[in-house]
């Protein structure tokens, strides 16, 4: 098995970020520092992480999530604010991970695994994931903006496309409901700011076919094994 893909079985991170603790030289094997992730793991070999010897998760776990505001997506804080490991607490000793992430102020669908292999096709482009999310605006959008973001949106790390968007029914144009499969950060507050809105709320509500249904603000579950196969298929 290749280190990076061993890594991430082991339930410390992706495949992706695991191939940069290697190449940053993060990763020690039989006690030298090994920086290419392709190496090829062999029976016997000693992989270590911040002096921890890692061995392969047998027991996978899958988390969905209904993140609150004001919770940092990782699994410890510099600043001491809260994460979404803090909300979890021991109830759960495997060492799981978020796949992707919000941002602070953002709330809704959170998936948190420590099966490598699932995150890293949930969270790469070319699985085209779909997401949706609900905006709360500082002012009512025009149609004209909603045409905009329609036709495709030039920021500053080029053109982002959603694949639906439109007003909520009966709010005034104050909230939003879009569609996407794009992962670049913040990218929904940035589309809205490119037009000059201001999001108040920002929440996500469907992620990979999972949804919020009996799943309250801060609170969270494991997936059942229908949820897991589908998700499996998503990844396909």
């Amino acid at each position: 098995m290749r280190l990076n893909k061993y890594i991430s079985h082991c339930g410390i991170c992706s495949r992706r970020n695991a191939a940069i603790l290697v190449k940053d030289g993060k990763i020690h094997v039989n006690d030298k520092i090994e920086i290419n992730p392709s190496y090829m793991v062999q029976e016997g070999d000693l992989v270590v992480y911040q002096g921890k010897l890692l061995t392969i998760e047998e027991n996978l776990v899958y988390i969905l999530m209904n993140k609150p505001k004001n919770t940092v997506t990782t699994l410890s804080d510099e600043n001491g604010r809260m994460t979404v490991r803090d909300i979890i607490g021991e109830k759960v000793k495997e060492r799981i991970y978020p796949v992707g992430r919000l941002d602070k102020e953002t709330t809704g669908l959170l998936l948190l695994t420590n099966d490598g292999d699932l995150a890293t096709k949930l969270a790469h482009p070319s699985g085209e994931v779909k997401k949706f999310y609900r905006a709360v605006l500082d002012k009512p959008i025009s149609e004209e903006d909603i045409t905009k973001i329609r036709n495709g949106v030039i920021l500053e790390d080029g053109l982002i496309q959603v694949d639906g968007v439109d007003m909520v029914k009966d709010s005034n144009g104050m909230e939003v409901g879009i569609e996407l499969h794009s992962g670049r950060n913040r990218i929904i507050r940035r589309i809205f700011e490119h037009l000059g809105y201001h999001v108040a709320r920002l929440d996500r509500e469907y992620y990979a076919g999972l949804t919020k249904k009996d799943l309250k603000r801060g609170w969270w579950r494991h997936l059942n094994a229908r949820e897991v196969i589908m998700l499996k298929h998503f990844t396909k």
